[in-house]
């Protein structure tokens, strides 16, 4: 009876180190990668002359913009720089950074969307701190006659 149960024992154990684990592989579910596409780039132009102005911008956040703007002026003095804004319906507003003779300035700009053009707004000014803003931007005028057209991007 004892090598009964030892013969027992022994296929008992034989058995369970024969035995294969099932295992299984756990593996994190996979996480859907947002598509990152390029910022879609928009460019505009006014040309009179000798006088142009050169815009362009690429949204980056929803309503969110930011883009080159250059004046060159014809026998005056040009300014380049960069802007960034946001979108309220279709009316950008946005702070400008440029040179001017050697010098950095930050002007607010405001320009209005018509069909595919821009306008550019004007109106009184104000100095605030090392920014030049407009007094009150509900008497923001806008000239059809500078309308920067839209135009292939270079």
């Amino acid at each position: 009876m004892k090598i009964r149960f030892l013969v027992m024992g022994l296929v008992i154990s034989l058995t369970a180190c024969n035995k294969k684990e099932d295992t299984k592989v756990v593996t994190e579910p996979e996480m859907e990668q947002p598509e990152m596409t390029a910022p879609a780039k928009e460019c505009y132009e006014y040309t009179n002359g000798k006088d142009t102005i050169h815009l362009s911008m690429a949204t980056t956040n929803g309503n969110n913009v930011a883009g080159d703007l250059k004046y060159a002026w014809f026998e005056k003095d040009s300014n380049t720089g960069m802007f960034s804004g946001m979108f309220k319906g279709d009316t950008l507003y946005a702070d400008y950074t440029f040179q001017s003779e050697g010098m950095t300035s930050i002007r607010e700009i405001v320009l209005i969307r018509k069909g595919d053009n821009l306008l550019q707004g004007y109106g009184d000014i104000t100095e605030k701190g090392n920014k030049q803003l407009f007094k009150d931007r509900k008497s923001i005028k806008f000239d059809e006659k500078m309308m920067l057209k839209k135009v292939a991007c270079k």
